[in-house]
């Protein structure tokens, strides 16, 4: 993944690095969990009537230099970038949303990154429960603790992976993949679909998320939740302090 603008100590100061730089699995944990608390999961674009840019430069210029956040493909773009600045072995993968009432297609992005010998799914962008380190690929039917947050993968004889999230106490499905390398290209058509069918979530409504150490806020409509230590509290807002959660809560201007 390349783009011409892409700085990778510009990238670190953008999302409060100083740790090591090495294609370890240490440094690929601390890196995105750096991201992940500091790149906020965000569809204002979409929600201007936009197209999400998939051009890479477009995509260093909104996240790095505006800032602002982005959903899957750009964020998880974003970090491919500093994979490969670093020295890490990594592909895209596609993967199929599965907490819809109706099967979906494969709309979503995931890495795969090589590191210490062994294969981790790294996602920065799948807003509500997405796993806030990366996951091992051997670490199948395992019941992982991320902070107050708990995820199991799984894999099924045809060799597709299930990720799933405990929510309200049950394991709830979040999206299933499999290996199959994808190329930056591929992820067009999800894009375009993602940003104007009127069925997609991101087209019907608001959403951000922003991870902290403690948990999450997030954003759906005129709804706040935020998450700490495990512990749920719900807010309503009017319009008009959307435009001030936005930028107090989520560093983002409306």
């Amino acid at each position: 993944m390349y783009a011409s603008n892409f700085v990778l100590d510009d990238y670190l100061s953008r999302i409060g690095y100083h740790g090591p730089r090495d294609a370890s699995a240490a440094t690929l944990a601390q890196l995105m969990r750096a991201q992940l608390f500091t790149v906020p999961f965000e569809n204002l674009d979409v929600q201007a009537g936009k197209i999400v840019s998939m051009t890479p430069e477009d995509i260093v210029q909104k996240i790095v230099y505006q800032p602002r956040g982005g959903y899957c493909y750009e964020v998880n773009g974003l970090f491919a970038m500093a994979l490969q600045a670093l020295g890490f072995s990594y592909t895209f993968l596609a993967a199929r949303p599965m907490f819809y009432p109706v099967r979906r297609p494969k709309t979503h992005m995931v890495l795969c990154v090589r590191a210490d010998g062994r294969d981790w799914l790294c996602d920065l962008g799948f807003g509500s429960y997405g796993i806030r380190a990366p996951l091992a690929l051997d670490a199948l039917d395992s019941d992982i603790a991320q902070d107050h947050d708990r995820f199991r993968l799984s894999r099924d004889a045809q060799g597709v992976y299930l990720l799933q999230a405990w929510v309200d106490g049950e394991w709830a499905n979040q999206y299933g993949f499999d290996l199959h390398p994808q190329e930056w290209i591929d992820f067009a058509p999800a894009n375009y679909l993602n940003s104007t069918h009127p069925e997609a979530i991101f087209v019907q409504k608001l959403l951000v998320v922003r991870h902290t150490p403690r948990g999450r806020h997030i954003l759906l409509g005129e709804r706040l939740k935020t998450i700490e230590d495990g512990v749920s509290q719900l807010r309503e807002l009017g319009a008009a302090e959307v435009a001030v959660v936005l930028r107090e809560v989520f560093a983002l201007a409306a």
